[in-house]
């Protein structure tokens, strides 16, 4: 659900991707293997795209959006049904490459 994703984001913004990376790998929410995932397509994207060197990158943003919801029932007593609503959510990242002098690459992300 967004609101479990958001507790694990807020813990790894503004951090380097190898830090990210590090910090996501021991925390033991399902939440982290799933952003963890996330974070390297997005580095993978960008040496493979973009060609930055994946040393150079730090998170720039990380938004987590809700997704749609997957509407259930629950069968209970005397005939009713209690709904059950899967929250599921969007997850947006954006990284930045850290340009050193001399470098003429830019910095697109």
């Amino acid at each position: 659900t967004p609101r479990k994703m958001r507790l694990v984001t807020d813990m790894v913004r503004k951090l380097t991707v190898k830090q990210a990376q590090e910090s996501l790998e021991f925390t033991p929410n399902r939440a982290a293997k799933m952003l963890l995932e996330v974070i390297n397509q997005a580095v993978a994207n960008a040496t493979n795209n973009h060609k930055l060197n994946p040393e150079s990158l730090s998170i720039k943003t990380i938004d987590i959006d809700e997704g749609p919801k997957y509407k259930r029932w629950q069968a209970v007593s005397r005939g009713r049904a209690h709904a059950i609503l899967k929250r599921t959510c969007h997850m947006r990242i954006t990284l930045e490459a850290k340009v050193e002098k001399g470098d003429t690459s830019g910095t697109k992300s």
